[in-house]
């Protein structure tokens, strides 16, 4: 095996997996058990106006996620996954997870669009 670019970046995604699970089966940890609705359902920084609401699906998105990567690790030191079968399982719960975070994150915050009142529209128009 002659040390490339590839075979640092696959070491890289491989070593990275490590605390992509910590990291992510804590979140579920804190959601589920520790009731801490802070993370849940983020945009731009600010919880949804019920956290609460929406914590059980953050907590699945997470431990499936997290469950994914522990099984894609147990899968690469038992040899049991080739690099094709463990890069593909890995990089697709990467994305899978990040755009159902955000998926969640717009459904609980839903877009309102403002109406402006007639007051508005007919000192608008006052001012042309």
């Amino acid at each position: 095996m002659v040390f490339d670019v590839s075979v640092a970046l696959n070491w890289i995604l491989f070593l990275a997996l490590f605390p992509i699970a910590f990291f992510w089966l804590r979140r579920a940890w804190r959601i589920m058990v520790k009731r801490d609705f802070s993370e849940v359902a983020l945009k731009r920084g600010e919880s949804p106006q019920n956290p609460a609401r929406y914590a059980p699906f953050a907590a699945a998105i997470n431990l499936i996620g997290g469950g994914i990567v522990v099984f894609v690790i147990f899968g690469i030191l038992t040899a049991r996954f080739d690099f094709e079968t463990w890069s593909a399982i890995a990089g697709s719960t990467i994305w899978m997870k990040f755009i159902f975070d955000f998926i969640l994150s717009r459904q609980a915050h839903p877009m309102v669009l403002k109406k402006r009142n007639k007051q508005e529209n007919a000192a608008g128009d006052a001012g042309k």
